[in-house]
């Protein structure tokens, strides 16, 4: 026997990603972490246009929507964001700096109701799949996102610099389109 007829063929297994084979409750902390595409479109601002709301509730937050609300957003985002990276700059102490920020988690998925429509969370909670977009998807890169205007990347203004006056001036539609 030849040497060429010794070699051993390796066969490729596929593997199912995670995301395909569990469900959004059994991932562990660090696949459920991962699922985040780095978008930041939940860093940004969100109104509640309300007729009832009056000056003493207009800007506090809420933890629900209510039948004849609309939810608005705003390309104004949290201070605390670096628009480059998508990420938070104090990620660990983000709640503490920012009480209104949520911590999304498999406990609260089914109550954070201002997720944008193409955030990956919702997405596969509602059966809609992984975006091709997403990092996970290219090789942990982003540039897949921003070249489809997934993320908040040069749209944004930081909310310490706007005027609490004007934030009505900068509602804006693009955070909820959503592709494939």
């Amino acid at each position: 026997m030849s040497k060429k007829n010794k070699r051993s063929v390796v066969k490729k297994v596929a593997i199912e990603p995670f995301w395909e084979t569990k469900s959004l409750d059994d991932m562990t902390r660090t696949e459920w972490e991962s699922l985040c595409d780095g978008c930041a479109k939940c860093c940004l601002h969100k109104f509640i246009d309300d007729e009832n709301t009056t000056d003493e509730t207009e800007l506090m937050p809420t933890t629900h929507i209510v039948e004849g609300e609309q939810m608005n957003y705003s390309n104004i985002a949290c201070y605390l964001l670096n628009d480059k990276s998508g990420q938070c700059s104090k990620y660990e102490q983000r709640t503490k700096l920012v009480p209104d920020c949520v911590q999304l988690t498999q406990e609260n998925l089914d109550d954070v109701f201002f997720m944008p429509p193409s955030c990956t969370y919702r997405r596969l909670k509602e059966g809609r799949g992984m975006p091709s977009w997403h990092p996970l998807l290219n090789k942990g890169k982003k540039s897949a996102m921003h070249k489809a205007g997934m993320s908040v990347r040069g749209k944004i203004v930081k909310d310490d610099d706007v005027d609490i006056e004007s934030f009505p001036d900068h509602i804006v539609v693009w955070p909820l389109h959503d592709i494939d």
